[in-house]
């Protein structure tokens, strides 16, 4: 950013905070309680909000789904991580890169998008998940599942 810039913003910082100082200032005792009622409510709405969103995200199961398609061959389903905030391009990525694999993020039937692993490191992606570390931040150890089904003959 550019000193004439950063001046300009300054500026204009300044001169919003004066305006806003001087309508404050102006404003009668009744407008003042409608006011600061009203913020209390905005207040109250948000953090409503921020605890919804926790406890929906302290329900959220993340499933690792080891699916068995031909006798040696298996892949990974991984589906839940986009409750924790979980970039599912980025996570397909780096478990490309952290065990050689093919990986892509897909819509499986219910319309949800996962994570499709080529191969079986479902132990190695389930101690990685529940570390919480990368891009795997933020989901919790406790939600994490993993499920074995085999595909029945005649159905791919």
């Amino acid at each position: 950013m550019t000193p004439t810039i950063a001046r300009w913003i300054d500026g204009s910082v300044c001169a919003l905070a004066e305006a806003l100082h001087s309508k404050l200032g102006n404003l009668s005792i009744e407008q003042q309680a409608k006011l600061e009622k009203s913020t209390a409510e905005k207040e109250a709405k948000a953090e409503k909000k921020a605890d919804a969103a926790l406890k929906k995200k302290m329900a959220s199961q993340v499933s690792i789904k080891r699916i068995e398609r031909n006798k040696c061959k298996c892949v990974m389903a991984i589906h839940g991580l986009e409750a924790f905030d979980v970039d599912l391009k980025k996570a397909a990525k780096f478990l490309v890169q952290k065990y050689a694999t093919g990986a892509s993020v897909t819509k499986n039937a219910q319309g949800q998008d996962e994570i499709v692993v080529q191969g079986d490191v479902s132990e190695e992606v389930l101690e990685l998940v529940q570390g919480g570390k990368g891009v795997f931040a933020g989901v919790l150890a406790a939600n994490v599942e993993v499920v074995e089904e085999k595909e029945r003959k005649g159905t791919e």
